[in-house]
């Protein structure tokens, strides 16, 4: 397959993390299938963890297709690179659409990456997931690769500054065995929210944590909230957002 534009962005990649002088070590890389359609699913502490992702399946000679937030059309460039690297936007308001998408492209024998927390971990640990991914590969008849990002949430995160220069960041990526994705959809969705949480606890083995450090989780002694407290700081900007719309609808008052 050509793919003129995906083939540009792998070298960039490539360069970014030459330029940046981040060190990925990579590990399990044989675990993501050589062909045929794979669910890819990822864990999310970063804006930046889909990129070694991307990489680990790269070194495997394939790539990874994205499901990414509708909104993101509205970005012109984004919109440019999303028609030409065949990403999978996503309504969140309705969603079914991607969602086939996504099932055809997995039976045509694509790899689709999903993150079942659906949104930025702030406490660094796994969240409750999402069942897209046991549903999309139970669907298409197609394993579940778990994939840890490990380090990303350095780089750039949610409610901490960027790191983009010259970091020279350490960045672990782990590949777990694949899960073949069965009829009961909690159970696969709980079998691979297990298996990722070892490969994440695996991960995190030998990398250093400094104590009180805002990038490692409070179980490591980091500063990182607790995932009660960072689920109470979702449910107040949640809050804060529907107080914002029900705001925008409210007629003005007659003078």
């Amino acid at each position: 397959m050509a793919e003129p534009t995906f083939r540009t962005l792998e070298i960039l990649a490539r360069l970014v993390v030459l330029a940046t002088r981040t060190r990925i070590t990579y590990t399990g890389e044989e675990n993501i299938p050589d062909r045929g359609g794979a669910v890819i699913a990822i864990n999310h502490t970063s804006y930046v963890d889909f990129l070694p992702a991307a990489l680990a399946v790269h070194r495997r000679h394939r790539r990874l297709r994205f499901m990414i937030k509708a909104e993101m059309q509205q970005v012109k460039v984004v919109n440019f690179l999303i028609k030409r690297t065949r990403t999978i936007p996503v309504d969140r308001g309705a969603g079914a659409d991607a969602y086939a998408v996504a099932v055809r492209r997995l039976r045509e024998g694509e790899l689709v990456g999903v993150y079942p927390e659906a949104t930025i971990s702030r406490s660094f640990e796994l969240k409750e997931f999402k069942t897209g991914a046991a549903r999309m590969a139970t669907d298409a008849e197609v394993p579940i690769v778990p994939v840890i990002v490990w380090g990303a949430q350095r780089i750039w995160t949610k409610d901490h500054p960027r790191h983009l220069g010259r970091s020279k960041m350490p960045i672990t990526v782990a590949v777990g065995a694949p899960l073949r994705a069965g009829n009961d959809i909690a159970s696969t969705t709980d079998a691979l929210r297990a298996s990722m949480t070892a490969l994440l606890h695996q991960a995190q083995d030998g990398y250093p944590h400094p104590a009180g450090a805002y990038w490692v989780p409070r179980r490591l002694g980091g500063g990182a909230p607790t995932m009660a407290e960072a689920a109470q700081i979702e449910a107040d900007e949640a809050a804060a957002r529907s107080a914002g719309r029900a705001a925008n609808r409210t007629p003005p008052r007659p003078r």
